[in-house]
């Protein structure tokens, strides 16, 4: 009897200690806080400055190809039918056995055409061209016979791009607006056409080549004198306090710098082609190349400077065709001094003839010059002696003289 009446007993006190032990149990104390907060702060990341003086490695691409770069670049044209062609095996014999040492290979071509094809995803499938019909092989071979690649990308004279998208181009009367040789530009001032070409040159580098080279990096010759009757936009420049010339030099100008930091993280060179004579004068307002103003966002300038693209007279030369000597020495000079003002000049690498001009002849009674072995030489030996030691040759059919000393 006396065990039943004490689990009577038990029963409710323990029952009642289970409701009040909560309220007895004191709140957790600002020494828990302390404990728990000192043991946050023995696992925290320890976080410290780096000296300006520690070099960041930066993200490059890496093509997996090894190039050198030549004591001096000494190089040729090449089209994209030839670097696809059984004319690829003569060429290579040319270099290898000369003092040649470079490539320069059309990847976009003056019509607008990528000369390999690329994979069917990308969206420059539709412009590809089996010129090229193995895109590695070439460049393994060029890596083998240590060639230095360079990819020609032809960027705003482009027919192609311009009948496929005529707002990206200059419209005459309806119609998108052609040159008497047939050919039609894109606009510089379009940011879009900017993309366009910096993504086939990033194409370019990430297939090996070591050197993108832009050319037609301008708006179409005598544009100043259609100005008025073409109809096209000028996006953003549009809203420029800058007179029509300047934007034009403008937009040329920002479309190089934008191709050069686009560029960056391929570690490759960015080269331009350009007028010579635009280094002679102020600038060329009408197609809006500023010869200072892109040498210095360029790792290398190539200045377009054949001796038959000259006037009579220019210089003092009646005739520079017939005087390659002369006329290259001539604009050394005046090139030379344009870098000397520059922070930061590129390399001069400038283009050379090796090639006929019958039609600056014509009527005149004088006998064609021909340009062999003699008249190549005298342009380099012209440059050279300006202290100018790159160079590269131009044949639009790619035959080349023979038997020529690359390094007189």
């Amino acid at each position: 009897m006396k065990k039943t009446q004490l689990k009577r007993f038990i029963i409710p006190f323990v029952l009642l200690l289970i409701i009040l032990l909560p309220f007895a149990i004191p709140e957790k104390s600002s020494g828990d806080e302390e404990l728990f907060a000192h043991n946050h702060l023995e696992r925290q990341t320890v976080i410290q400055l780096i000296e300006n003086k520690v070099d960041m490695k930066r993200f490059v691409f890496d093509s997996g190809y090894n190039f050198e770069y030549p004591d001096a670049v000494r190089g040729i044209y090449v089209t994209g039918h030839s670097a696809g062609g059984s004319r690829f095996n003569t060429l290579l014999d040319l270099v290898n056995n000369s003092d040649l040492n470079a490539m320069v290979i059309d990847i976009k071509d003056d019509h607008g055409y990528i000369t390999f094809k690329p994979d069917e995803a990308s969206p420059y499938a539709d412009i590809g061209q089996n010129y090229i019909k193995d895109a590695q092989e070439m460049m393994k071979t060029l890596e083998e016979n240590q060639i230095y690649p360079i990819a020609r990308i032809v960027v705003f004279k482009d027919s192609v791009l311009a009948k496929n998208r005529p707002d990206l181009s200059f419209v005459d009367n309806g119609s998108v607006w052609k040159n008497n040789r047939g050919e039609s530009f894109v606009n510089p001032f379009q940011k879009e056409v900017w993309e366009y070409n910096v993504e086939i040159a990033k194409m370019a580098a990430e297939m090996g080549f070591q050197e993108i080279q832009f050319d037609y990096v301008r708006f179409p010759e005598g544009f100043e004198r259609r100005d008025d009757e073409l109809v096209y936009s000028q996006g953003e420049y549009a809203e420029s306090e800058l007179d029509s010339i300047q934007r034009r030099v403008q937009a040329v100008t920002d479309f190089v710098a934008y191709a050069k930091q686009e560029l960056e993280p391929y570690d490759i060179d960015v080269s331009v082609d350009i007028f010579g004579y635009s280094a002679t004068i102020p600038e060329a307002p009408g197609i809006g190349q500023n010869f200072s103003k892109i040498s210095a966002n360029v790792d290398v300038i190539s200045s377009m400077i054949y001796p038959s693209h000259w006037t009579n007279n220019y210089f003092g030369i009646p005739l520079p065709d017939r005087e390659p000597y002369r006329l290259t020495d001539e604009y050394a000079k005046v090139e030379n001094e344009v870098l000397s003002k520059l922070e930061h000049p590129p390399v001069s690498r400038p283009w050379i003839q090796d090639f006929e001009a019958p039609w600056i002849y014509s009527g005149t009674g004088i006998p064609v010059t021909q340009y062999g072995k003699k008249e190549v030489e005298a342009q380099i030996k012209a440059l050279q002696d300006n202290g100018i030691n790159e160079y590269l040759i131009w044949n639009a059919g790619n035959t080349y003289t023979e038997n020529v000393d690359y390094t007189p």
